[in-house]
């Protein structure tokens, strides 16, 4: 039997919800069981092409970043407006409430139970470190400069390569991972701080950065890698839980498209075939034949695509939990 969670109610920490616009100022609650007030909101219009919209409570609302773009922080009061006890606040913007249009919002809260934390720091232009409030080793960080456009969103996953603290990753971007100690100044990050080095993605000189920083939590949360390996009949992936949301970006290569991601609300069953891309406008896509089954302890695929499974490729993954495995009282949960 696999060992017990970290966290029983998923719901806690991490929810998503589809909605379909309306034009006007509205609130928006969660479907879960347990209520949750979220601390990271990811919007994206499915049925049309339309930016991503990030917005978190650190910046606070309405401030908002296009993950898929190198823009600014833009504070639209049309958009996201308030972070509420159960959900979020609305106002009319056609960008992610347009009349009859349908949307998903995908909701994480911060704290150390959940291993997220927000972390706003000034940039110095000289490699240093910053500290963080995870009580634990950041496993997957993502920066962005939002006092200016043109930075990319930088990532660190610390399954992309044998020494990750050397290499680095883009949320916006298909390129491949590449090796730079501009970016984390070869530094591997410690349960206090992390590095950063003298690229301005990461620590521009007298910018406005935010870093959203992720460690895993058993039973909740995995940022793992894996290997292709070219069959139809393909990778399984453990990660002691029954997945929610995943997201996977190969390494090695660079691809037509960034991280895709997957979930429960688009996909209410197995396999999952339709998905949204990270760096694009694209509206939901669906392939019938690159498809994926979330299972009672992890993933699988059935395609040899490129995207997911090509031979010999390597690939990281953001996954978070639905249910666990097995809970805190060691009864275990059920497939999908």
């Amino acid at each position: 039997m696999a060992a017990y969670t970290a966290v029983d109610d998923s719901e806690a920490f991490h929810q998503t919800v589809l909605y379909t616009g309306s034009g006007s100022g509205r609130d928006l609650t969660f479907g879960g069981d347990t209520d949750m007030q979220p601390d990271i909101l990811w919007f994206k219009r499915r049925n049309g092409t339309s930016n991503h919209f990030l917005y978190d409570s650190g910046r606070g609302a309405p401030h908002e970043l296009l993950p898929n773009l190198t823009n600014d922080d833009s504070a639209q009061t049309t958009g996201m407006t308030a972070f509420n006890s159960d959900g979020f606040t609305l106002g009319d913007s056609g960008d992610i409430n347009a009349s009859g249009q349908t949307m998903i919002a995908y909701g994480w809260k911060e704290g150390t139970t959940s291993g997220i934390d927000i972390v706003d720091y000034d940039g110095t232009g000289s490699a240093t470190t910053v500290s963080h409030s995870l009580s634990a080793v950041p496993h997957l960080i993502i920066t962005k400069v939002y006092e200016r456009d043109g930075e990319n969103w930088a990532v660190y996953h610390h399954k992309n390569t044998s020494a990750p603290e050397t290499d680095f990753l883009h949320l916006n971007a298909t390129d491949a991972t590449a090796d730079d100690s501009t970016y984390w100044n070869d530094t591997a990050p410690t349960s206090s701080v992390f590095s950063v080095g003298t690229v301005d993605e990461t620590n521009a000189s007298a910018q406005d950065i935010v870093a959203y920083l992720f460690t895993e939590k058993q039973g909740f949360s995995k940022f793992g890698g894996y290997t292709g390996e070219g069959s139809a009949n393909g990778t399984f992936i453990y990660t002691g839980f029954r997945p929610a949301f995943l997201a996977v970006k190969r390494t090695n290569s660079a691809t037509s498209a960034s991280w895709f991601i997957f979930d429960t609300k688009i996909n209410t069953y197995n396999p999952l075939t339709k998905y949204l891309v990270s760096n694009t406008t694209a509206a939901e896509a669906g392939d019938s034949g690159n498809s994926i089954d979330f299972l009672s302890n992890g993933f699988k695929f059935y395609t040899n695509g490129n995207s997911y499974n090509a031979s010999g490729s390597t690939y990281v993954y953001i996954c978070f939990a639905e249910a666990p495995f097995v809970n805190s009282n060691g009864v275990p949960c059920n497939a999908r």
